[in-house]
């Protein structure tokens, strides 16, 4: 298994998520996982990775009408960003608490919305900065390293 892609092309994944598509969510990270497997990534790193595309891409999902999620590989690090229109977020270190959550009653009683999803973001991250306007949408932006000597640097 290797710490770096260094030899590897940079490799960019682009999703569309509609409104409480969960099926694309969950395509999302499986797919990346995927990728990241055959590269030849350590599981540990592709399980963190894994992690924080699910849950980004399942708050699309969940709070917004539409949003999209693009993964970019980089040599030693992988970018995951999600951009969508939605209520935003109104208060973000509010939202990044175990266990807040404004999932509609619906959500919950599908399972979903249990309010761990931007703190399992926030504990997989290295870097993690995340945007919001309330009425228009949000952004987060995370990165993972693929060194260790890289890992919370600046989080």
């Amino acid at each position: 298994m290797v710490d770096s892609l260094a030899y590897t092309p940079q490799i960019t994944l682009d999703f569309e998520i509609g409104e409480k598509d969960f099926f694309v969510a969950g395509e999302c990270a499986s797919r990346v996982k995927k990728t990241l497997q055959q590269l030849g990534l350590k599981q540990d790193v592709i399980k963190r990775i894994a992690i924080i595309i699910y849950e980004a891409a399942m708050n699309v999902a969940i709070h917004a009408t539409s949003g999209r999620l693009v993964v970019h590989v980089e040599p030693d690090a992988i970018t995951i960003r999600t951009e969508d229109v939605g209520a935003g977020i109104e208060d973000i270190d509010l939202a990044m608490k175990e266990g807040y959550s404004t999932a509609s009653y619906e959500i919950r009683e599908m399972g979903f919305g249990a309010g761990m999803g931007l703190s399992n973001i926030k504990q997989c991250s290295d870097d993690l900065n995340i945007e919001s306007r309330v009425g228009v949408g949000t952004t987060l932006n995370a990165r993972v390293f693929f060194r260790d000597e890289r890992r919370h640097e600046g989080a």
